[in-house]
């Protein structure tokens, strides 16, 4: 019997959707198209039982995984005159998700320093997103941006460990994680969009670099929160959210003009703030792949992401494919390929409101010939580990990564600069 391989997450760049991807693979390890799982390389949960029932309780629990039908799923038999009340059923179920807290009272966002640099000004700014709490960020604003000359924005989100300072393309600070050499250039995605003339925001994600605490790793930080009827990606939500209403009323933003972006693990957060401000976000960028996280959890026997990864009660009411189809008609960015099938239902939902041509995917070199993608049609395994899985998603992990040659003026051009 095979045993299910582990990887670990939390010191892993950018562990979002590419949870498992690990950053010193060649390009010469892998294939040069996807492969389908052999049926030797499959294994899952059986029953043995003449009832079908399961003994084990993790077979148990993939079991019932596997036959839950998310209530608000988005169907591709729904109507264009369905889908108004669909998105607001989403945008209001999530919200309750994410059981953001009552904090009212909270003081404005509070400048700290400015510093001059080649054709920008970098600030550090502090926010107050609830009590006790205090969330350093950087803001990027090119030269010649005012209240008389406002300029477009974007909120950057980093990958798992990444920081703001690789963001802004600044050295780390002391006791951050040394960034990848090799990928560091590209994913300093404020720096290119400011370079472009976008206002551009750069955050850490909770529990990391400057937010990270000696006495209290990421993962039981997690599960603290889940105890008390909150959740890692809800807390990185309302942080962010606090900022995007204070960055869009701020005069030299143009409010009609403002982005989330973001890279793997900040990808999600990207688009949940997009679903639930649809009056605020106008375009989003998702640089990951296209990911139904139950279809993955199924066919990877419940190999789960970490509990920074978890929404509590998500499953039962729709998946991330599902909000990012929610988010129609604004422009959305895939940079890094995905799932076929889901990629096709986020087109059809984008269909319905004549609006195919704002949502955009490009996939990773090694698949961009479609020739390449040879899985289009396979059904997905349940029983696979997760390089066979990245080979169903057209995902080449070592090449993970911020696209600023695929973001930066692909979001120059949905705001016509």
């Amino acid at each position: 019997m095979k045993e299910l391989r582990r990887r670990e997450f939390l010191g892993i760049v950018g562990a979002g959707a590419t949870w498992g991807a690990t950053t010193g693979m060649a390009a010469e390890e892998t294939q040069k198209t996807a492969a389908a799982a052999k049926p030797a390389d499959v294994q899952t949960y059986a029953s043995g039982r003449e009832d079908g029932r399961f003994l084990q309780t993790a077979a148990f629990v993939h079991k019932y995984m596997q036959a839950i039908q998310p209530q608000l799923a988005f169907r591709l038999d729904m109507t264009r005159e369905a889908f108004p009340a669909w998105q607001q059923a989403v945008r209001e179920k999530l919200l309750e998700l994410m059981c953001f807290p009552e904090a009212p009272g909270q003081p404005e966002p509070k400048r700290i320093w400015a510093q001059a640099r080649e054709g920008y000004r970098l600030e550090r700014w502090e926010a107050y997103p609830e009590p006790f709490s205090v969330v350093p960020f950087l803001l990027l604003v090119p030269d010649g941006v005012s209240s008389n000359s406002p300029a477009p924005a974007v909120l950057c989100f980093p990958g798992s460990t990444g920081s703001k300072e690789t963001l802004a393309g600044e050295p780390e600070l002391p006791g951050s994680p040394a960034p990848d050499k090799v990928k560091w250039s590209d994913n300093r995605m404020a720096y290119h969009f400011v370079r472009r003339g976008l206002v551009a925001a750069a955050f850490d994600s909770p529990a990391t670099n400057e937010l990270a605490s000696p006495m209290l790793n990421r993962e039981a930080l997690s599960l603290c929160a889940i105890w008390m009827g909150r959740c890692y990606e809800a807390i990185s939500v309302f942080q962010k959210a606090c900022v995007l209403r204070w960055l869009v009323a701020q005069p030299y933003v143009d409010a009609k003009r403002l982005a989330t972006s973001g890279h793997s693990l900040g990808a999600k957060p990207a688009d949940i703030l997009g679903v639930l401000y649809p009056d605020l976000v106008k375009a989003v960028v998702h640089n990951d792949f296209v990911c139904h996280w139950q279809e993955r959890a199924v066919a990877m026997n419940l190999y789960h992401p970490g509990g920074h990864q978890v929404v509590p009660g998500m499953v039962p009411w729709f998946d991330y494919t599902d909000l990012e189809a929610a988010l129609a008609p604004r422009p959305l960015l895939f940079t890094e390929g995905g799932r076929p099938n889901q990629i096709a239902k986020i087109r059809r939902a984008y269909g319905l409101l004549d609006a195919a041509e704002m949502v955009k995917v490009y996939h990773y070199e090694k698949y961009e010939d479609p020739a390449s993608r040879t899985l289009d049609d396979a059904e997905l395994p349940v029983g696979i580990d997760n390089e066979q899985y990245f080979a169903y998603a057209y995902v080449d992990a070592a090449r993970h990564r911020f696209r600023p040659h695929h973001a930066v003026p692909w979001l120059a051009r949905v705001f016509g600069m």
